[in-house]
């Protein structure tokens, strides 16, 4: 019996001995007691939950080394392994949990229109419903600040850059002729529909290591990863007709978008100020197809288009004017892969081709080039936490350029080829939810200069506010000088530009508000001696023409955003605006001046409101540009005079017929304003001495639009709204 009595009695002692006590405190980054936070014992259910101070405590039979898990909603989860002994009187300090939704972003010179992304100032369906866009997703991209109206180019002018100084990129790879071709006064369009795009990220400027080859501005187009269903939209319009369709199957998906467009029924109604010998037509499809592997997404995206026209434009130095003819034919693929690589490596790869040619005819001359593209590209990404990440990558950019002159008294050809090798690394460092550092480096070699360019780029954001928060950026960018210069002369550097922005943003229920301003040095700009800036009008004297990148600039503005859609129903609306001080030294300029790209005010007001009763959606847009340089040989001063400022109001109306079925009107200068773009003058004085001038107008003031859209899918429920 006492034997009995002595074994249970050890037994007792050496349970005790073999219950722990953890204890301990659980505390934010600033010493305040956190409450109900969970912390136990990992794969036991020993554990507890902190209380107002704090403080938890639990007992565990567990012994040896284990690992002790702290968790609360918005922190980081917190592991501590060791000895249970010594998992007492702890103090524990969580961090807070970057990837939440509050936390600081990296937005300066950044708009993103991506349903996915924590902070858009515009969604895909924005991009297309702008009453001025006409379905164009660069017209809508005019409408933000940053941009200077060139209405009668059709191209993004961002920051004091002209528009060569864009670069378009789909899925991450360069797209190397994203517009449409034309001829002087005429706007070209965005080559590429917004069908089958659900992404879009405007870079004003300070832009990621990872794009180069860009002096002022990127545009990352991208497609959809996933179609949520089988359906086909088909679109008559008074231009053309359009039909998409989009087929599913378990890991797969493909679909193709096609439009033709022939603007000869629009002339015969409405007037136009040049003379079609033949019609403006536009012809185009695109496809893309889209995989899913087992550790990632491929996706293949090709497209082709045609533009042939032939017309007469009025011309001060031809009495019958210029007759001016062209026929174009574009061939682009991209293929992508993105997928992960396992222990937090994730891939992105793709390569891209562009087949261009283009032949030209301006009275007697004839002008055939042929362009051949290639991008290639390899990123990897290393995550080794959520504060702190690491990418680096390569990509090679080919080009080679043809092109032929022929007239009464030249059949020559001239070209070149360039091979652009580049590389590229770049770390984002959360320091906590509140400050945020991206800083990257870039060198690019291109083998038509021999010669490397490095430039580094960072970019630190700090909330201020639950609200508010600012962002610094900064880097250096460089780009070659483009076809129409490297076509006659190769012995020349990369242009440059220096850039600093600062930037602040609000972002609340529904209302965005974002002010930045910038400063640009542009370096190594391209001069030539030629008296004229069309140099393919005069090969004789394009020949004798001596080229250098000794030229420089500079570009300083503030831009303006705000957009509110949720102080009134069924109302959506933004407002920017955008003040330039910029002059260059470049070209043939004798003197830095203020190019005639440039106006120095531009602002834009969009609205769109939805009538129940009507079943309709309305849209106004109202764009103002102050007057932009004109130079007058009949003055000594050089671009010193400005048009009378650009005005204009379009109004479109979408109006459900029913679910699936959308009647569609739009107009553009509905009000008729004279707009002028500028002044041609002669190139002989008369008899006074003085050159007479003929003003640049629009072709028409007003452009008129109807189309009836009609969707057809499998819930009945999808519309073509989002593309109109």
């Amino acid at each position: 019996m006492n034997k009995l009595i002595t074994l249970i009695v050890l037994c007792l002692i050496n349970l005790s001995y073999a219950q722990t006590t953890i204890s301990g405190k659980v505390l934010d980054n600033k010493k305040r007691p956190i409450e109900g936070a969970n912390i136990y014992l990992d794969g036991t259910y020993d554990g507890a939950t902190s209380n107002a101070d704090g403080q938890f405590s639990f007992i565990t039979e567990e012994t040896g080394t284990q690992a002790l898990v702290i968790s609360f909603l918005s922190y980081e989860t917190k592991t501590i392994v060791n000895d249970v002994s010594n998992f007492n009187n702890l103090s524990i300090v969580l961090r807070e949990d970057v990837e939440s939704l509050d936390t600081v972003v990296l937005s300066a010179g950044t708009f993103e229109a991506n349903d996915n992304s924590k902070v858009s100032v515009l969604k895909p369906l924005d991009v297309v419903t702008t009453a001025s866009a006409l379905g164009d997703f660069v017209g809508a991209l005019q409408t933000l600040p940053g941009t200077s109206n060139n209405a009668e180019d059709g191209r993004l002018f961002v920051r004091g850059g002209d528009a060569n100084e864009t670069q378009i990129f789909i899925d991450g790879i360069r797209v190397f002729t994203p517009f449409t071709p034309t001829t002087n006064n005429l706007p070209a369009r965005g080559r590429y529909s917004p069908f089958l795009f659900d992404g879009i990220t405007f870079s004003t400027g300070g832009y990621s290591a990872e794009y180069g080859q860009a002096l002022s501005s990127v545009l990352l187009l991208n497609t959809i990863d996933e179609p949520d269903q089988e359906k086909t939209d088909i679109g008559i319009m008074s231009v053309g007709a359009t039909l998409g369709n989009t087929q599913k199957w378990e890991k797969s998906s493909l679909s193709f978008n096609a439009s033709y467009i022939n603007l000869a029924p629009y002339f015969e109604i409405f007037d136009n100020r040049n003379t079609f010998q033949k019609p403006f037509q536009a012809a185009q499809g695109e496809m893309v197809f889209r995989r899913k592997l087992k550790n990632g997404l491929f996706k293949f995206y090709s497209a082709f288009d045609t533009t042939d026209f032939e017309l007469t434009q009025q011309d001060i130095n031809f009495e019958d004017g210029l007759n001016f003819s062209l026929n174009n034919r574009n061939f682009y693929l991209n293929s992508s892969y993105k997928g992960v690589l396992g222990n937090s490596w994730s891939i992105q790869t793709g390569l891209s081709f562009t087949h261009d040619d283009s032949k030209n005819g301006i009275e007697t001359i004839a002008i055939n080039s042929i362009e051949n593209s290639a991008h290639l590209k390899l990123k990897l990404k290393k995550r080794f936490s959520s504060r702190f990440k690491v990418s680096f990558g390569a990509e090679q950019f080919i080009t080679g350029y043809n092109e032929n002159f022929k007239d009464d008294s030249f059949n020559v050809s001239y070209g070149f080829e360039n091979n652009i090798t580049a590389g590229f690394a770049e770390a984002d460092v959360i320091f906590s939810k509140k400050l945020a550092l991206k800083a990257g480096i870039r060198a690019d070699y291109s083998s038509v200069f021999n010669d490397t360019e490095v430039g580094p780029r960072a970019a630190l954001a700090y909330k201020s506010s639950k609200n508010g928060q600012f962002s610094l950026a900064y880097g250096n960018f460089f780009q070659n000088p483009n076809n129409n210069i490297l076509r006659f002369e190769q012995d020349l550097e990369a242009q440059k530009t220096t850039q600093y922005i600062l930037n602040y943003q609000y972002v609340n229920n529904g209302k965005i508000f974002r002010a930045e301003a910038y400063r640009k040095d542009y370096d190594n700009l391209v001069k030539f001696d030629s008296n004229f800036t069309n140099l393919n009008n005069d090969l004789n004297n394009t020949i004798n023409t001596n080229f250098n990148t000794s030229g420089n600039g500079y570009a300083q503005g503030v831009d303006l955003f705000w957009r509110d859609n949720t102080s009134v129903k069924n109302l959506d609306y933004w407002l920017s605006y955008s003040y330039l001080d910029t002059e260059r030294n470049h070209q043939n300029f004798p003197l830095a001046a203020q190019p005639n790209f440039a106006s120095n005010h531009n602002f834009s007001v969009v609205g769109k409101y939805w009538i129940d009763s009507w079943k309709s959606q309305l849209g106004i847009d109202y764009t103002f540009a102050s007057g932009r340089p004109y130079n007058n040989p009949n003055t000594d001063e050089f671009l010193a005079e400005r048009t009378k400022p650009f005005n204009s109001i379009s109004l479109n109306w979408a109006y459900l017929i029913d679910q699936q079925k959308i009647l569609y009107f739009s107009v553009n200068n509905v009000l008729g304003f004279r707009n002028i773009n500028g002044y041609q003058y002669s190139n002989t004085p008369d008899a006074n001495g003085q050159f007479d001038r003929m003003a640049f107008r629009p072709a028409t003031d007003q452009f008129f639009f109807i189309g009836f859209f009609w969707t057809i899918s499998e819930d009945g429920t999808d519309n073509q709204l989002d593309n109109l």
